[in-house]
């Protein structure tokens, strides 16, 4: 599956299941937790999905 890289924008790698998030572009490497955390701190567009995914 894919998903955007927060860091570069670029198309990233999210494992089938859901392990990990990785960007080839950047070297961009996330657990999917971490992954979702990073964006809705970074993006504040996201910041709602925090109290959903504890």
């Amino acid at each position: 599956m894919h998903v955007r890289c927060p860091d570069c924008k670029e198309i990233a790698e999210l494992a089938d299941d859901f392990a990990y998030v990785k960007c080839g572009k950047c070297g961009f490497d996330m657990t999917y937790g971490e992954y979702v955390k990073y964006i809705a701190y970074k993006d504040a567009r996201y910041r709602d999905i925090l109290s959903d995914y504890k």
